[in-house]
């Protein structure tokens, strides 16, 4: 529950300006959570004829000793709008995530102009209501429990081929869902609907909007809701994957004007762009939040193929895509694991991906990953435009799955020459029609295990999420039981495990060399720790360094604890047999060979 202070012994607010100004501190006010600040300021409406979302610019300097962040606000209505879909009030608000305890004092800048908001200077416009108020309020330490991001901190690009937690240092590994990618269009949102009856790339399945009625029954007593008991469909469904060890899901904010759906925007009529619907994002805030609290990262598609040069009327950094990524910013970027992906399948120029990136970075007081979604087989020759730029961190692959070891391996070495090493993730699984088939389907998921999965992790890659094509049930529009794909995240789950439990994998990279067998990759921290993937089963040589080596097996397909082989240690230097597995040696395994000091 948020502590509502309003008591100067806890929080200090000095007010400087002539007009309005009442503020209020919500929050935990604890380190890695959300603190909102909200301001009293001018009355307005999401259909005023002074824009509130463009016409006015709210930023708040927050400062702790030498830490200084720059956070865009946002006009709220009544300042609680998901509970009264409030489209008025005099309500502006900041979120800000502090990343230490201790006394945080800030002060309001709050101008208005002619498009100020999107306006990168500091003096632009005139000071207007609440300008100049200052206050200051008292963090104190985190008392949350992984795998709540709370207790883990910022994920960050932190230079390396995997993001990093502030709070304790854990490095990331991806696990999650592709589809369905609209995500929010769920009919317990205000304002969400299908705009055209599915007469776009998924005519087939008709006028669809998501209910998650399956996982109603995964919603949990405290858990949140709004507007009476809504939302329990989609926060029970968080909580299914969350569950299944998983911490990410992929969603589009925008895929009106020729996207696949249409039935997911932020603003407040499906013909708008210039205004936003307060009381929508307000709910999208609550489902965000609880992911926080589950470890699931918001992978944020802003884009989809057939609009990403219509947003505005053109491709490139028109207005209304400044104002649109200005809103996202300033809402949501202090959620605690943010990847910005500038599009799906994506068709804008390299000029353009850096401009935008480069204005959502200045926008992001955070400096979360940014990353762009490829065509299809196309990772190779798709980012060579933009490689060593100071405002991309990742990929975001779609192809083949037999490509995926391929290309983290290339992809890690062309980004590290570039002089920015990139974290390299597969984020949609080809072919379109297929992708990850229901359980039902392909009961055992072998191809996406074997290629996609440990593909990637192997060839050095920070992880995948599963993308569900559009010929079976429960697919990419209108997946309603992510139980539909159980089978596929046990096995990510364990895959992830592997190298959470068992390998320094950040320390380690790819060379498949150092193995004989054909159908094998090969991750290695050379003269200390190798581990082997080995597709088809069977046996390999590895050529080790000197030393004394454990070999132990890991079933990729159920889990569990190490086994032991025929042999159990093996001894370098030179190309050593490894044995075979503990059973079932014509299935995919992953071994893990070890030095240690033991010799039997």
């Amino acid at each position: 529950m948020y502590q509502r202070i309003f008591s100067f012994l806890t929080v200090f607010i000095f007010l400087t300006a002539p007009v309005g100004g009442g503020s209020v501190v919500e929050g935990d006010l604890m380190q890695w959570h959300n603190v909102q600040i909200t301001f009293d300021g001018p009355s307005s409406s999401e259909s005023a004829e002074v824009n509130p979302f463009l016409h006015y610019r709210l930023n708040v300097t927050i400062a702790n000793g030498e830490k200084t962040y720059v956070v865009p606000g946002f006009y709220v209505a009544d300042g609680n709008a998901a509970e009264t879909s409030a489209k008025a009030g005099n309500k502006w608000r900041v979120n800000f995530t502090p990343d230490c305890d201790g006394e945080w004092r800030f002060k309001a800048s709050f101008r208005t102009g002619v498009n100020i908001a999107i306006n990168p200077e500091a003096q632009a416009g005139a000071p207007t209501a609440f300008d100049g108020a200052t206050g200051a309020f008292r963090v104190s330490k985190t008392d949350k429990k992984v795998p709540d991001f709370r207790a883990k901190g910022l994920l960050q690009y932190v230079g390396e081929h995997y993001l990093k937690h502030a709070g304790n240092g854990e490095y990331y590994l991806k696990g999650g869902a592709d589809s369905p990618e609209n995500f929010l269009a769920y009919d317990e949102i205000d304002g969400t609907y299908d705009a055209d009856a599915g007469s776009g790339s998924y005519s087939h399945i008709g006028g669809f909007i998501h209910q998650y009625k399956p996982h109603v029954r995964d919603w949990r007593g405290g858990d949140p809701a709004w507007r009476n008991g809504k939302g329990k469909g989609i926060i029970g469904a968080l909580n299914y994957l969350a569950g299944k060890g998983m911490n990410s899901v992929y969603f589009l904010t925008y895929n009106l004007d020729g996207g696949d759906g249409r039935d997911t925007w932020m603003w407040s009529d499906v013909k708008e762009r210039e205004r936003f619907d307060c009381s929508k994002l307000d709910q999208w805030e609550i489902i965000f939040d609880h992911m926080d609290r589950l470890g699931i990262m918001l992978h944020v598609v802003t884009q989809e193929t057939e609009n990403d040069r219509n947003l505005g009327g053109s491709a490139g950094l028109n207005l209304i895509r400044k104002l649109y990524y200005r809103e996202l910013v300033a809402r949501f970027s202090h959620h605690l694991a943010v990847i910005w992906n500038l599009g799906e399948e994506n068709n804008t120029p390299d000029r353009d991906r850096k401009e935008i990136a480069a204005y959502i970075r200045a926008l992001d007081p955070y400096d979360h990953p940014i990353t762009v979604h490829t065509h299809n087989d196309k990772a190779l020759q798709f980012y060579d435009g933009i490689l060593g730029d100071d405002n991309f961190e990742a990929t975001s692959i779609q192809g083949n799955m037999a490509n995926y070891n391929r290309e983290a391996v290339i992809l890690r070495q062309r980004t590290a020459k570039a002089g920015r090493k990139w974290v390299i993730f597969g984020d949609e699984q080809s072919q379109a029609s297929h992708g990850v088939v229901p359980d039902a389907n392909d009961p055992a998921h072998d191809i996406p295990r074997k290629q996609g999965l440990w593909g990637n992790l192997m060839g050095g890659g920070a992880g995948v999420e599963w993308y569900f094509g559009h010929q079976y049930p429960h697919m990419d529009i209108n997946c309603e039981d992510w139980r539909s794909r159980n089978v596929m995240w046990d096995q990510t789950r364990y895959a992830l495990e592997f190298f959470h439990k068992h390998l320094p994998f950040r320390e380690m990279g790819p060379d498949n060399s150092l193995v004989s067998a054909e159908k094998a990759y090969c991750l290695a921290k050379p003269g200390q720790v190798y581990a082997i993937y080995l597709l088809e089963g069977g046996s390999t040589d590895i050529n080790v360094a000197s030393g004394i080596y454990s070999v132990q097996w890991y079933n990729p397909r159920t889990g569990g604890e190490l086994l032991r082989g025929d042999i159990r240690r093996i001894t370098g230097p030179g190309a050593q047999s490894i044995g075979q597995p503990p059973k079932e040696s014509d299935k995919d395994w992953a071994v893990l060979v070890r030095k240690t000091t033991r010799r039997r």
